[in-house]
């Protein structure tokens, strides 16, 4: 069988985020020389984004640019990504990972009538079923399922897939075929967008590098060892949920079960006593590196690399060595 893809383009601030490049290079390693890859994208300068595919080696695409839908729920999209997937004769509709294309994915499996699965770190084609697979029980397990019927809908764990290699080509833009949305879906209307407060450095969902600080940093003056360290390797600054109810950083830079789920390069845990509530948030980053002066503590049966010790005198010097190494 040679598949059909469609990806579901998520746009930021006018350009394709990176859960969609990552998307696209799977696309690319699932489709063979005769199968189609089609992206598609939604809202307000779709048709724009839309164009970026071809950065990719995407040669076709649809787009709907109406502003409309940046205001809408989910369901409004799910009927104009059927019936495109129906048009393109798709087998597999590609969602990156990210908590939009999470939602959408379940209802796009329910519309166009798919398998699905969500979180995927690898697939690969088994005659005309796709196999998956994904962590459950967070992290702690990893699932295989076969997506039989011809037909799935994925959405990829973030970071577990590296973003398409750049392969510049021109990128047909179509409108997307006729679907029926329902007018009550269009009636919400985007009145504004409040950015959310965070760290300094790259987007905390996003980093490939991610320093967290927890109860261990002691007071909120000390975070400043975490962000320093942070600011040193590039990395995004994510703090533990004790940091947080504290008020010592803002909510936004929660990690964990009811934070944010990050799956970075590396992940370094200073201070992070490894309850079961952040584990969950950063159980699948690639490598982890935990900072703690109690060696009973949790974080270490996770952990790839560990230091025991003060992490007053740790962390400055670790942060000074990388300065002294990258020559900042």
């Amino acid at each position: 069988m040679t598949p059909n893809v469609l990806i579901v383009a998520e746009v930021d601030s006018g350009r394709l985020s990176l859960p969609t490049v990552e998307a696209a290079g799977v696309a690319r390693s699932l489709s063979g020389p005769d199968g189609k890859i089609v992206g598609i994208a939604g809202g307000a300068g779709a048709a724009g984004a839309a164009i970026e595919f071809g950065e990719y080696g995407i040669e076709r695409a649809y787009a709907i640019d109406d502003p409309r839908l940046d205001g809408a729920p989910a369901q409004a999209q799910t009927a104009y990504i059927a019936a495109a997937a129906s048009a393109v004769g798709a087998h597999l509709v590609l969602l990156g990972g990210s908590t939009a294309g999470r939602d959408l994915a379940g209802r796009v499996a329910v519309a166009w009538k798919a398998a699905a699965a969500n979180g995927v770190t690898e697939l690969a084609w088994a005659g005309e079923a796709l196999r998956v697979q994904r962590p459950v029980f967070g992290g702690r397990a990893t699932e295989a399922r076969l997506l039989r019927g011809g037909r799935a809908v994925v959405s990829l764990r973030p970071h577990a897939f590296p973003a398409a290699a750049v392969e510049r080509t021109t990128c047909a833009v179509e409108r997307a075929p006729a679907a029926s949305v329902p007018p009550a879906l269009l009636a919400p209307r985007r009145t504004g967008v409040e950015a959310v407060p965070k760290g300094t450095g790259p987007a905390l969902s996003d980093a490939p590098i991610v320093v967290s600080g927890g109860r261990g940093v002691r007071t909120p003056e000390n975070f400043r060892l975490i962000e320093e360290l942070a600011a040193s390797l590039g990395a995004a600054v994510g703090a533990s949920r004790a940091v947080t109810d504290a008020g010592w950083r803002p909510t936004s830079l929660q990690v964990g079960q009811t934070g944010r789920s990050v799956s970075p390069q590396l992940y370094i845990a200073v201070g992070i006593s490894g309850a079961i509530q952040h584990l969950v948030g950063m159980m699948s980053s690639r490598v982890i590196v935990a900072i703690n002066n109690d060696a009973t503590a949790s974080i270490f049966r996770v952990a790839d690399y560990g230091i025991v010790g003060d992490l007053f005198a740790i962390v400055p010097a670790l942060t000074a060595e990388i300065h002294r190494v990258r020559g900042i």
